[in-house]
């Protein structure tokens, strides 16, 4: 049977988004719907990342088809999600990186907890969603990003853009990266002082052709220090993540860096927390679960804080094995690992879409200093 594209599109004005009062055609969910005699592709792009109301819509469209066109017509649904956009004010202070719509900084208040892990497997993540992302590894003294990606061999090429000269960022896994371990040696250390490495960083954010990028996640440094003032000076972060494992001297590390962001004087939104090394389960007892180091630390932590909690990772050995040979755990589907940085990179989007939908944007800041003491303050 010849199914014809008309009909499935009255077939879809039959069935609503969740959370919307238009029609799956008006409400412009349908990207495109390709027909094969029997065989039907529709393309959707839904305005949330939430798991639920992507599988209620696949379902939807699957049964209107088959209700109101061809009961057995072989229906493919493909769902994608619309990247967040900020809201659009008079005067947006700071400087802005032009086509990129979010920052986020991931942080955490102690080394050690898997920071840069959590960073390239939500990027990974973000990409798989079908998001445009970029990663710069902003942690000057121990950049691991070239390595996790399996480009730590690869330099930056020059292109030119608009009549300038531009640093091209490396690519791999979907995501477009740049590091300052693209421009040492694997055994050179990195001795500067904060303006170096707050110049290397700006011209690593400015002086590169990102391109248009729906999400730039930036992995900071260890601490709550002068890289971390930089960048917040440098441009306007949409929001933060911070990444802690659950026992108590991490916990009131990470403390301190949610601290740092809701100071009245940087006052960026903070997305949530991340619980990593939550539980060790092993390999030949898969339903053991072991609190090596805590149980539930971080989530009790963003209870106290009032922040939201994103999701938590188990410590399992494929994740250090696949950062270390620079393939992202998150790359092989259907594993404990990819479901749980899956959630958390759909908590984190969905955060974003809730701090865009009710905040302004967020301002760059100014440092200034007095009788030898940094000030930090609102351009």
């Amino acid at each position: 049977m010849k199914i014809n594209k008309d009909d499935i599109k009255k077939a879809l004005e039959t069935i609503t988004v969740a959370g919307e009062g238009q029609n799956m055609v008006e409400s412009g969910a349908v990207q495109n719907i390709v027909t094969f005699g029997d065989e039907v592709i529709v393309d959707l792009k839904l305005s949330t990342p939430a798991l639920h109301i992507k599988k209620r819509a696949e379902v939807d469209v699957m049964k209107a088809i088959h209700k109101h066109v061809y009961e057995k017509a072989k229906v493919e649904v493909k769902v994608g999600v619309e990247a967040p956009e900020k809201k659009q004010v008079n005067e947006i202070k700071g400087k802005p990186i032009p086509g990129i719509q979010n920052i986020i900084a991931v942080a955490s208040g102690k080394g050690g907890v898997g920071k840069s892990t959590v960073t390239a497997n939500l990027a990974v993540s973000l990409s798989k969603l079908g998001f445009k992302v970029g990663l710069l590894d902003a942690d000057i003294y121990g950049p691991s990003g070239p390595i996790m990606f399996d480009v730590a061999n690869e330099k930056p090429l020059s292109v030119k853009v608009d009549g300038k000269s531009k640093m091209k960022p490396i690519e791999n896994h979907g995501v477009k990266m740049l590091s300052i371990g693209f421009f040492t040696k694997p055994d050179q250390a990195v001795i500067w002082r904060g303006p170096m490495a707050a110049k290397a960083l700006n011209q690593m954010i400015f002086d590169a052709d990102w391109g248009e990028l729906d999400f730039l996640l930036v992995d900071l440094p260890p601490g709550t220090g002068d890289i971390h003032l930089s960048i917040m000076q440098s441009m306007p972060i949409t929001g933060a993540v911070v990444v802690s494992t659950p026992q108590n001297v991490a916990l009131a590390d990470a403390k301190k860096a949610v601290a740092m962001f809701q100071q009245e004087s940087i006052n960026v939104p903070v997305l949530g927390i991340v619980e990593n090394m939550a539980y060790f389960t092993p390999a030949e007892l898969p339903e053991n679960k072991y609190y090596i180091f805590g149980e539930k630390g971080a989530s009790y932590l963003a209870q106290d804080l009032d922040v939201p909690f994103l999701g938590e990772i188990p410590l399992v050995q494929s994740l250090r094995e696949s950062g270390d040979v620079g393939r992202p755990a998150t790359l092989q589907d259907g594993t404990p690992l990819s479901e749980a940085f899956g959630e958390i990179t759909r908590n984190t989007v969905q955060q974003v879409v809730n701090r865009n939908k009710n905040l302004p944007p967020t301002e760059a800041i100014k440092i200034t200093t007095m009788a030898g003491c940094s000030a930090v303050n609102k351009k």
